[in-house]
C-alpha cells in the first residue's frame, strides 16, 4: 500500500478570526463560520449553525469550500469533519484545501483521521490528546490504496457506523422516556403545581460531603479512586480513566466520605451537576471534584432523587449556584441549600419501578452498542492495515 503525507495531498491552512472580536463590521452577517461546538464526535458532515460573518469579516477569516475536510486543533483536538456548505473556519481548526481528489476520497480520509485520533494520541503535545499543530498534521502518513478501494472501505465503515449511531439514538430515546415519565408523575419542579412538600437537601440527607481535599497517595492497583470525570448522568463511567489507592489510604479517605450503594453522586468541579445514584456494591473513594449525598431513605427514594436532580430545572439551579469565576465549582454549602420536592413515598416507589423496566431495556441496547463499538473499532483497525478489502 502506498503512503503519502497530508502535506503531499493538500494545502493545509490554519483557521482565522477577524479582530477585534464582536466587531459588527465583521460579525453577524450571513456567511457561516465553523466553531468547535458545531463539530460532534459522531457526525461526518457539518453545517455551521452558531456563528456568522459579514462579507468583510469573511475576507479577514479563512474561507473554505463545501466538501473540504477540516480538523480541530483545540476544543476536541484531532476531531475531523467535512463541510456541508461553504464556510469560514475558526482559529481552532486547520483546513485541507485543494485536496487531490483524484487519489484521495474525502470520506475515506475522514475515517482515517478518526482512526488516527483514537490510536495515535501520543503524537499530540502533552500526556493526553490535548494539543495539535499544523506541522504534526502535515507530517501524518496516510495509507492510500486505489481510489475505488478507498470508496469500498468508506462504504463498509459508514454502514457499521450507521448501526452504531442507530443504537446510540435508541439509548437516547430511553433517556428521554424516563425524563418524560418523571414529568408526567411529578410535574416540573420549577412550578411545583402539585404542591409537594419542599425542603433543602440538608433537611433530607444524613450526610452531604465532597471527596478528599488532600492529594491522595495513588497506587497502580487497589481500590478505585474516582473524580468528577467518572460521574456521568445516570451512571459511573470507568472508561474515562480510573486511579487507585492502597488499603491504608482507602481507609483514611473512607472515614470522611463513604460512598455506598443507594447514595447520590454529583460532579461538582469543572462540568458540574452530572448526577447518578450509586448502583454498584464495589467500594471506592472520591476526590474533591465529586460530592456525595446520603439520603434519609424514609423521605426519598434514591432513583427519584437522581432524576429530580437531572431535570432541566435543577440542572439550571446548580449552574447558577456554581462559582463560575475561573473553573465552575459547586461547593457543599450550595448543595445543602438546593431545594428538594418530596412527593408521597408510594409515588416515588412507583416511579422507581417504572424506571427499572426502562433501564432493563436500555441495558439491552447498551450491550448492543458495546458490540457495535467493538465491530466498528475492529473494522477501523483492519481498514488502515490493508486487511478490510
Amino acid at each position: 500500500m502506498k503512503f503519502k503525507t497530508v502535506n503531499d495531498i493538500c494545502s493545509l491552512v490554519r483557521g482565522s478570526s477577524p479582530r477585534p472580536s464582536g466587531d459588527p463590521r465583521y460579525y453577524g452577517g450571513n456567511i457561516p463560520r465553523l466553531m468547535v461546538t458545531d463539530v460532534t464526535r459522531d457526525g461526518m458532515y457539518v453545517t455551521p449553525q452558531i456563528a456568522f460573518l459579514t462579507i468583510e469579516g469573511a475576507s479577514k477569516s479563512r474561507p473554505m469550500q463545501k466538501g473540504d475536510v477540516v480538523i480541530a486543533v483545540s476544543g476536541d483536538p484531532g476531531e475531523p469533519c467535512i463541510l456541508k456548505v461553504d464556510a469560514c473556519i475558526h482559529d481552532g481548526f486547520v483546513g485541507l484545501r485543494d485536496l487531490k481528489t483524484d487519489i484521495v476520497f474525502p470520506p475515506y480520509l475522514y475515517r482515517y483521521f478518526k482512526f488516527n485520533k483514537l490510536n495515535n494520541k501520543s503524537q499530540a503535545v502533552g500526556a493526553i490528546y490535548k494539543n495539535l499543530n499544523t506541522d504534526q498534521i502535515k507530517a501524518l502518513n496516510i495509507p492510500l490504496p486505489p481510489l475505488e478501494t478507498q470508496k469500498k472501505i468508506a462504504a463498509i465503515l459508514d454502514a457499521a457506523d450507521a448501526y452504531r449511531q442507530k443504537t446510540k439514538a435508541l439509548i437516547a430515546k430511553y433517556e428521554e422516556l424516563t425524563q418524560s415519565v418523571f414529568l408526567e408523575m411529578f410535574g416540573d419542579p420549577g412550578e411545583n403545581k402539585r404542591m409537594f412538600d419542599s425542603r433543602t437537601i440538608n433537611d433530607v440527607a444524613l450526610k452531604v460531603t465532597d471527596g478528599d481535599h488532600a492529594t491522595p497517595k495513588r497506587a497502580d492497583k487497589g481500590y478505585k479512586l474516582l473524580s468528577c470525570r467518572n460521574v456521568k448522568q445516570g451512571h459511573i463511567d470507568f472508561t474515562t480513566g480510573v486511579d487507585y489507592v492502597e488499603k491504608d489510604e482507602f481507609d483514611r479517605m473512607f472515614k470522611r466520605c463513604n460512598p455506598e450503594k443507594g447514595d447520590i453522586l454529583i460532579s461538582c468541579s469543572g462540568t458540574i451537576g452530572r448526577t447518578t445514584e450509586i448502583k454498584i456494591d464495589e467500594p471506592f473513594v472520591l476526590v474533591r471534584s465529586a460530592a456525595l449525598i446520603k439520603l434519609k431513605r424514609e423521605l426519598l427514594n434514591p432513583t427519584y432523587m437522581e432524576y429530580y436532580l437531572r431535570t432541566s430545572y435543577m440542572q439550571a439551579v446548580m449552574q447558577r449556584k456554581s462559582n463560575s469565576s475561573g473553573q465552575a465549582n459547586l461547593f457543599t454549602g450550595s448543595i445543602k441549600a438546593l431545594p428538594v420536592l418530596i412527593p408521597e413515598m408510594n409515588l416515588q416507589n412507583q416511579f422507581a419501578t417504572r424506571v427499572q423496566k426502562i433501564e432493563t431495556q436500555k441495558a439491552q441496547a447498551q450491550q448492543s452498542l458495546e458490540k457495535a463499538e467493538e465491530l466498528f473499532n475492529s473494522l477501523l483497525q483492519r481498514a488502515f492495515k490493508g486487511e478490510l478489502v
